[in-house]
């Protein structure tokens, strides 16, 4: 019976084990999906000071596109240029619509894959997919050390719900 007892005890402490580790991974994707909204929102906002501090330090920055002869074109950025165009005024407010979005974590990196539709206020100009890595920094916070998106103008799935 005592052996029985201790079985009971051991695989209870191994349940709860996975049950806290499970909301913790939870608590993390939270985490690192709201840093993929405050880029949007930051975006929508024109404030390139919220937008430039949910990148790292060594940011990288990637598009991938095909050009007017059919070419498969992938084009570096900078963040820099980035967060210019982002905080200068603009006609229209830069918008940016995700879906379908999976993360994956381990040991204080992140992956984001996640559909997007871009639109200038209410007007469409192109959709892609963002493929984000984020890591943690030393106070625990998750930046972007990572971003790549592809664009098109055509063949797009359409938003869910527009």
């Amino acid at each position: 019976m005592k052996q029985l007892q201790a079985l009971f005890t051991v695989m209870a402490i191994f349940l709860l084990g996975n049950v806290y580790a499970q909301e913790l991974l939870t608590q993390e994707k939270k985490e690192v999906k709201q840093v993929i909204i405050d880029l949007f929102d930051g975006m929508r906002e024109g404030d390139s000071a919220k937008v430039g501090a949910l990148f790292g330090k060594d940011v990288q920055m990637y598009t991938s596109y095909t050009d007017k002869d059919g070419e498969l074109v992938l084009k570096k950025g900078a963040l820099a240029p980035f967060l210019k165009a982002v905080g200068s005024p603009h006609d229209k407010i830069w918008d940016e619509k995700i879906w379908d979005t999976t993360i994956e974590l381990s040991m204080g990196i992140a992956q984001v894959w996640t559909e997007y539709a871009f639109y200038l206020g209410s007007d469409f100009s192109h959709c892609g997919v963002d493929a984000f890595h984020l890591a943690k920094d030393a106070s625990g916070k998750w930046k972007i050390m990572h971003l790549m998106d592809t664009r098109k103008k055509e063949g797009c799935k359409e938003l869910p719900g527009k």
